[in-house]
C-alpha cells in the first residue's frame, strides 16, 4: 500500500490538535459557548503545545519531503538550463570548440 504524504498527515494531525479541544471546550463547559473567541484562543494554545510535545516525528517527515522536492527541482532547473546554453552554443556559428 502506498504511504500517505508526510505534508498531508502533518496537516491532518495539526487540525485535530485544534478541533479536539475546540470541541471539548465547547460542548463541556458552558462560559465558552457565550465566549466562543475565547475557546478558539485557548484550543489553539493548547493545539500549538500538542504539536510541539507530539508532532515532531510528523513535522521532519514533512519538512524532508519539501526540502527534497524543492532540490529535485531545482536539480532539474539547472540540468535544463545547461542543456538550453549548450544548444545555444552550438547554434552559434563560429563559436567551435575545438
Amino acid at each position: 500500500m502506498k504511504k500517505p504524504a508526510p505534508f498531508l498527515v502533518y496537516t491532518v494531525l495539526r487540525l485535530l490538535a485544534f478541533l479536539v479541544p475546540l470541541a471539548v471546550l465547547w460542548f463541556f463547559f458552558p462560559i465558552f459557548r457565550e465566549f466562543w473567541w475565547l475557546a478558539a484562543i485557548f484550543a489553539a494554545l493548547i493545539g500549538a503545545s500538542i504539536s510541539m510535545l507530539f508532532l515532531r516525528a510528523p513535522l521532519t517527515d514533512a519538512s524532508t519531503r519539501l526540502h527534497e522536492r524543492r532540490e529535485m527541482r531545482a536539480s532539474g532547473e539547472s540540468a535544463d538550463a545547461d542543456a538550453e546554453d549548450q544548444a545555444i552554443d552550438d547554434s552559434v556559428p563560429g563559436n567551435d570548440k575545438a
